[in-house]
């Protein structure tokens, strides 16, 4: 590897570690995503295929039923290796459909063979498995998620303003909420299935409004990220994606921290000022106790039913932030303004690293907007 080659190399460690890896020219998933994921599936797939054993069965019998479950996965692996022109058994350099097919598939009707039935659920798991594996990997969620949380802080500090004015009026409708004996009545005795449920829904609704709200915010971010004397190479649709998911998890974060403080805080006050007369008269018993202390004379009590009414107070007031902090224009520029420092860094680098391919590869193409090298060849 030479100079030039290190510095790209160098450049695509950048974008990763931003959150952005379909920032980097050529980018498949082939041979970017599930090749790189390629150790897992191989460790799923090859303990998915011990479902063949049965603890009912002999030892000579779970042998050749697990040395029939290799043989059919070799078989399988050498047909995929066969459409593609290779050797039977050798290693896969890309991982693209057939590959896949065998990893959903496989499993499933190894399990239909030995012990019956469609082997739906595993499917389903493992169609599940390479969509976070495409996620993971193809849009760096776990990285977004690390250079969000290193600025979590920064990003609420400088929303203190919106905070001062959303926050009161959100503890007022709160407070007004946790002395209702109805709240009490509907969530204080719900099964935790219940309210995991009425979480995820709510959430899913804040989410919503976030992800209708994004086109926009990538829009603004992008103009205002490539603003200055060069103009900013174009993205494509699935790169304002990438930098879209950066924006949903920075903006989704935040709303975690302020839900998750405002349920800290009505525990807190709940401890203090709901004894067992009180929930006695709401609930109808004195609650089934977690804890309870005195601090200074001051007498605390902790229940279940205290815990699941703060939750589902936190959650409502988690989606009203949510959409307060889409609906105020103050606290957008001030979001923005931090994500795009970030971002112009960012976006620097990448005219830098496209200037520094097209030198490589030696094939440009010139548009209206900047220059896009063609992706040379993997092979070199």
């Amino acid at each position: 590897m030479d100079a030039r080659e290190r510095e790209l190399e160098g450049y695509e460690r950048q974008f990763r570690r931003a959150g952005l890896p379909l920032l980097i020219e050529g980018f498949s998933a082939r041979e970017d995503v599930f090749n790189r994921a390629f150790p897992l599936l191989a460790l799923v797939l090859l303990g998915e295929l011990l479902a063949a054993l049965d603890v009912d069965w002999s030892p000579l019998a779970n042998l050749g039923a697990l040395a029939a479950a290799l043989a059919l996965a070799l078989a399988a692996v050498a047909l995929a290796n066969r459409a593609r022109g290779r050797r039977a058994l050798a290693i896969p350099e890309r991982i693209g459909l057939w590959e896949l097919a065998v990893f959903v598939l496989l499993p499933a009707l190894v399990q239909g063979i030995f012990h019956g039935g469609w082997g739906l659920a595993t499917v389903a798991f493992n169609l599940l498995l390479l969509a976070l594996v495409a996620l993971g990997y193809g849009f760096g969620v776990g990285a977004i998620v690390v250079w969000a949380a290193r600025r979590l802080g920064g990003q609420l500090q400088r929303s203190l303003l919106l905070l001062a004015r959303a926050i009161p009026l959100l503890l007022i409708f709160a407070l007004v909420l946790f002395v209702n004996t109805e709240m009490w009545n509907v969530f204080a005795d719900r099964r935790t299935a219940t309210l995991v449920a009425t979480g995820l829904l709510l959430a899913l609704v804040a989410t919503a409004f976030l992800v209708a709200r994004l086109p926009k915010e990538v829009a603004a971010l992008v103009a205002s990220a490539g603003a200055g004397d060069e103009p900013l190479a174009p993205l494509t649709r699935l790169q304002r994606l990438n930098v879209g998911l950066v924006l949903l998890i920075s903006h989704g974060l935040q709303i975690v921290v302020v839900t998750l403080a405002i349920g800290a805080f009505f525990v807190a006050f709940g401890m203090i000022v709901i004894d067992r007369s009180v929930m006695e008269a709401w609930t109808g018993d004195g609650g089934d106790a977690l804890l309870a202390t005195t601090v200074l004379d001051v007498p605390l009590l902790l229940t279940w039913e205290l815990l699941r009414v703060a939750g589902a107070i936190a959650a409502l007031s988690g989606l009203y932030y949510a959409i307060a902090v889409l609906t105020d224009g103050a606290y957008r520029e001030e979001f923005l303004d931090e994500v795009t420092d970030q971002m112009r860094a960012t976006f620097a680098a990448r005219a830098d690293y496209l200037r520094l391919r097209a030198g490589v590869s030696g094939a440009v193409a010139v548009g209206d907007a900047g220059v896009r090298p063609r992706a040379p060849d993997r092979a070199s």
